[in-house]
Parts: C-alpha cells; structure tokens; sequence
C-alpha cells in the first residue's frame, strides 16, 4: 500500500506522511505535520504542524487542521496538536494547536465524529467517540469527556468541562460544566433528565440507569446545595462506577455546574450554588 499524492497537492519536504495516506487535488499540507498509515485528507485539506495525525483519519474538503491558536497573546512559539486515530472531521471544521500558557497542546481522541463548520480551541482535550454537529463550537482549554454530544451551534465558554456520556442540546451556551449522563439544553441552561437513550444505545444496563437517576434527582431535583447533594451522592457510590465517577465530577468543578432544572432561577440566568 502506498502513499497517493495528487499531483496538485502541497506537501512540505519535512512531512511525514506513512504508507497508505491519501492526499486530494489542491490539498496542503505543512512543515512538521506527521500523519500515519490510512489517513485520507479530501480536496482542498489544510494541515499546519507541528500536528501529529494517528491512523484511519478522514479529514474532508476545506478543514484547516493545526493552524495557529486564535488568541491575542500567542507570539508564534512551538505548540502541538495531536489527534488520534479513525476520526472523521468534516467539511470546513478547524481545530487549533495549544498555547504555551495552556499547557501547550491540543489533543483529539479517537474515534470522533466533527461536523462540518464545528470548531475546537487551542489547549482543548477532547476524548473518543464524541459527536459535534454542526457548527458546534470549543473556546479554549475545554475538556470534554469521552461519549459526548454537542449540539448544532452550541458553544462552550472557555475552562469549561463537558461530563463523559452529556448530551448538550441543540443552539446551548455553556458557561460552567456540564455535568456527565446528563441532558443539558439552552442558551440558559437546564437540565433534562439523564440521557436514557444515549446511555441505552451505549448498553447501560437497567440498573446502571437506575443508580444514575437516582443520583440525578439528589443533585438536580432536591433543591439540596451542591455540598449538601455531592455528600449524599457520595453515600449512593457503592457498587456504581458512574455514581462515584459523577461524585467525582461534581467535587471537582473550578467553574461551577449547570444542575439548573427547567423553569428555574438559574436556567433564566440566576446564580446556583
């Protein structure tokens, strides 16, 4: 299996492109990017290093991949961007290198699905198997957890977390974290329950479901403060791994959590403790 360059492609002479990379009309590709076997970039690609692409990544028409972080205080020093393996990154989506006062790389996991025109910021560290629809949008420094999805033209506030296995409506704005298991919707933000079909689709089993909706009713539903509800959650973590992951979540927030449900103060844009 070879390396297919099309004759009208840019390709720098410090690249290093593996066997069986796929590399379309008018596509350009930088110095200092490596890219592994199977990757396939569509016509008219853009990748910058220093950027590292794993293997079986499709990187369609028009994404600029790896280009300069967009934020004042960059002055053009070394940063990264990593991405993993069997991504599909679509139309015109762009995702930033990091930033040296952000720990100097971003990194995509594996098997991701980026829509067209979605964006992640510089210093993001975004796991596997998460969907960003379209226009879907990451400020920098923004963690999101494995199995997520991000709605169309949502955006992220940056420092911001997004819980492993949240689902993020459709048009949101998320300020503070997001918290895992959870459907979170709006451009003032509430909470909507678990995410019962996603997790069914995952194979969360009956109890598995039970355990996080009872957790979710003594964090969301209780009117409990946040200390309050994450020392009874903690009560709840024995014998669920995703009650003591979300325990964990909640503890560790820096930027506060959306745990607003419908109607509430905080989803009209109150503060919630």
């Amino acid at each position: 299996m070879t390396t297919n360059i099309h004759p009208t492609a840019v390709v720098d002479p410090t690249a290093e492109l593996d066997e069986g990379v796929v590399v379309g009309p008018y596509a350009v590709i930088g110095s200092r990017v490596k890219i592994a076997a199977g990757t396939c970039l569509d016509a008219g690609a853009q990748l910058r290093g220093p950027c590292e692409i794993g293997p079986g990544n499709h990187i369609y028409s028009g994404a600029c991949i790896g280009f300069e972080p967009q934020d004042l205080k960059f002055k053009g020093e070394d940063t990264y961007l990593v991405i993993g393996a069997r991504n599909r990154i679509r139309e015109y989506s762009t995702i930033s290198r990091g930033t040296s006062f952000g720990g100097g790389t971003t990194v995509i996991g594996d098997d991701n699905l980026l829509m067209a025109y979605s964006h992640v910021g510089h210093d993001c560290q975004v796991g596997s198997r998460t969907v960003f629809t379209n226009n879907a949008t990451l400020a920098g420094h923004v963690v999101v957890d494995d199995d997520v999805t991000i709605g169309a033209f949502s955006s992220v506030h940056q420092f911001c977390r997004i819980g492993r296995h949240a689902y993020i409506g459709g048009y949101s704005v998320i300020t503070r974290d997001a918290l895992p298991f959870v459907k979170t919707v709006g451009i003032r933000p509430a909470c909507y329950g678990i995410n019962r079909i996603g997790l069914e689709r995952k194979g969360f089993t009956p109890e598995r479901l039970k355990a996080l909706e009872a957790a979710y009713r003594v964090l969301v539903r209780s009117k409990l403060s946040t200390p309050s509800a994450l020392e009874r959650l903690r009560k709840m973590t024995e014998g669920s791994k995703d009650v003591a992951y979300l325990a964990e979540f909640v503890a560790s927030s820096e930027r506060g959590l959306i745990k607003d449900p419908p109607g509430s103060e905080g989803s009209r844009g109150g503060d919630v403790g």
